[in-house]
């Protein structure tokens, strides 16, 4: 619980504190705006990309810019459609109604969520087997905030009824040092500028791993009786940590040589590699393979997964096939 407190303590509640997104910041600044202007809600929004990229905080900072409430809700946790109507009817004209992981909500809830999304309407059936009638409520002008890791599970109808669609995109590390400079300041903690610079290169372009692996560091500081953070202790911690240089930790290294040493580089199914290295399927695709990606380290095929050249380079192997 004290995590949590603190992670709302550092999060931005303004669009002009939130650091990096610039350009789905600046094309926010312009909808949010035009709805107030107009006096209506906000065209419904979607938000996609990997874990920890600030798709939570955006949906918060959207409701704080156009002064509403904000409900929240998780697409696992919506099983029933009296949930999903305990939910909307509560909601005042104008609020934000955030669902996180929305790719994950059933698909019958959807098909009462879209004419509650086009039309403020919400049409259900009630009653048991036999004697079941359909009642139709109106519900007030709102915005709902989609947030999810896998735009690709979204179905078409529901993808296609949000008027704003914005991919969320790994930081960079200038961004991350900005991020950790604002959090050591919140947190009443000062940071040397090598030691956040350090603490970014190290943070997999993710602001709450940067955020969460600062905390840490801080840990390492004040048992050490530090007064503020310096590089010695920061490369110390994340060194005690196995957080390498381009921020790689112990599960990446073992998934990248599972793939080398294990299935001689690929391509690999993703249910074997899960398999193999005891993950689920979910938080290889979820947590790691974005990164992974991103860095060049591995490639996704309609065949599986394959270690790339680089992948090799990193562990000082030899790929066959390879001419150097």
């Amino acid at each position: 619980m004290e995590e949590e407190k603190i992670e709302q303590s550092i999060r931005p509640s303004l669009i002009e504190e939130y650091i990096g997104q610039s350009e789905v910041k600046e094309n926010m600044k312009v909808f949010i705006e035009a709805a107030k202007i107009r006096g209506e809600s906000l065209d419904h929004v979607l938000l996609y990309g990997p874990p920890g990229l600030g798709k939570t905080t955006m949906a918060y900072i959207i409701a704080n810019e156009l002064g509403v409430n904000i409900k929240t809700a998780s697409g696992p946790s919506i099983e029933k459609s009296g949930d999903l109507a305990a939910i909307l009817s509560s909601l005042e004209p104008g609020d934000v109604l955030f669902i996180d992981e929305i790719h994950r909500m059933p698909r019958f809830i959807e098909e009462i969520l879209y004419p509650a999304m086009e039309d403020f309407t919400l049409d259900i059936i009630i009653g048991s087997e036999g004697s079941t009638r359909n009642i139709k409520i109106d519900l007030p002008p709102f915005t709902l905030v989609g947030a999810t890791t896998k735009a690709g599970d979204l179905t078409s109808p529901l993808r296609d009824r949000f008027g704003i669609v914005n991919k969320l995109q790994y930081y960079t590390e200038e961004e991350l040092t900005n991020i950790i400079k604002r959090t050591s300041k919140v947190l009443e903690t000062e940071i040397e500028d090598a030691a956040a610079l350090e603490l970014a290169s190290r943070s997999r372009g993710t602001p709450r791993i940067a955020n969460k692996l600062f905390r840490r560091v801080r840990d390492f500081a004040l048992v050490e009786g530090k007064s503020n953070i310096d590089l010695e202790v920061t490369k110390k911690a994340l060194d005690r940590l196995k957080i390498d240089k381009i921020g790689l930790d112990e599960t990446d290294k073992e998934l990248l040589l599972t793939i080398i040493e294990k299935f001689n580089g690929g391509p690999v199914g993703i249910e074997s590699l899960a398999t193999a290295v005891g993950e689920e399927t979910s938080t290889i695709e979820d947590m790691y393979e974005p990164f992974l990606i991103q860095k060049g380290m591995i490639k996704r095929t309609s065949r599986g997964r394959i270690a790339t050249q680089k992948a090799y380079e990193y562990f000082g192997k030899f790929k066959q096939g390879s001419l150097f």
